[in-house]
């Protein structure tokens, strides 16, 4: 990384370390076990869509809160709040402060939206 910009090749290892604590952590564990089939490929979309976020590469193709609403049950407000625990803790030890802080918060705002949508779900059926 130059100065305190995030760079492309920086992205995939935080996220394949951050779903290395996600799959053992006891609550959020299971959740993604019965979500992700494949982890290389999960790392490589979740790769993308942080290059999008970030970066504005436009790289990711897809819908996030189409596939998150499939797993509505599991996707409690604790789990969100762990999610983001380990999140903040995975940039933090991985990049440079002011860097991190700018990708939590996104996930913060990117999970607000996911808890809004998956509430809205639950109201209107």
């Amino acid at each position: 990384m130059q100065g305190l910009q995030l760079e492309e090749p920086a992205i995939r290892p935080v996220v394949e370390r951050f779903y290395e604590r996600v799959r053992a952590d006891p609550a959020l564990g299971p959740v993604f076990q019965d979500a992700v089939h494949d982890w290389d490929d999960h790392h490589a979309r979740l790769a993308d869509f942080w290059s999008s976020v970030m970066l504005t590469s436009g790289r990711y193709k897809g819908n996030p809160v189409a596939l998150h609403l499939r797993h509505a049950p599991s996707l409690t407000p604790a789990a969100f709040e762990r999610w983001l625990t380990l999140w903040g803790q995975t940039t933090e030890e991985m990049l440079p402060l002011p860097i991190a802080r700018a990708m939590q918060a996104k996930a913060a705002r990117i999970a607000e939206s996911l808890q809004l949508a998956i509430q809205y779900r639950r109201t209107a059926a």
